[in-house]
């Protein structure tokens, strides 16, 4: 009869065993700093600091707001500056427009050009200027001069 009741003392013990090395090892990584996540409250300090001088380009309130949702974020492995990310959306942005002017569209994200303007004043303006040169038809210009000329 003891051996029957020593198989369930056995596993509480062994689940009681497993769950406090659970407990120990989640304690011991709690305790490394996560770079990613220091870094992430850095930066929300920073945007809070921004937020509450009025030097932003929200009002404090909406400031605040994405200032903490970007923090969320940032603890979920959700906001990062992946420069792949970026290329990704450049291409969307340019996706739906005809042909020529996606290239161009697309030169524009990638550098080419000039840029003016700010998100804070409204929005980025980016321009190419392409120039395409047409050769003119030899036939029709030498042949309007010699017509003006018999009149």
């Amino acid at each position: 009869m003891n051996s029957r009741r020593s198989r369930p003392l056995a596993l509480i013990w062994a689940g009681s065993l497993l769950s406090a090395g659970l407990a120990f090892s989640s304690a011991l990584a709690a305790d490394k700093p996560d770079p990613a996540a220091a870094a992430a409250a850095a930066r929300y300090e920073q945007e809070r600091a921004l937020c509450t001088s009025g030097r932003s380009n929200q009002d404090r309130a909406t400031c605040l707001r994405e200032a903490g949702a970007a923090l969320a974020e940032a603890r979920k492995h959700q906001l990062d500056g992946d420069a792949a990310q970026y290329a990704i959306n450049e291409r969307k942005r340019c996706q739906r427009l005809p042909d020529d002017d996606r290239k161009a569209c697309l030169a524009r994200m990638q550098g080419q050009g000039t840029t003016s303007g700010s998100v804070a004043s409204g929005g980025i303006y980016r321009e190419l200027v392409t120039r395409e040169v047409v050769a003119p038809s030899a036939a029709a210009p030498a042949s309007a001069p010699k017509a003006a000329a018999q009149r």
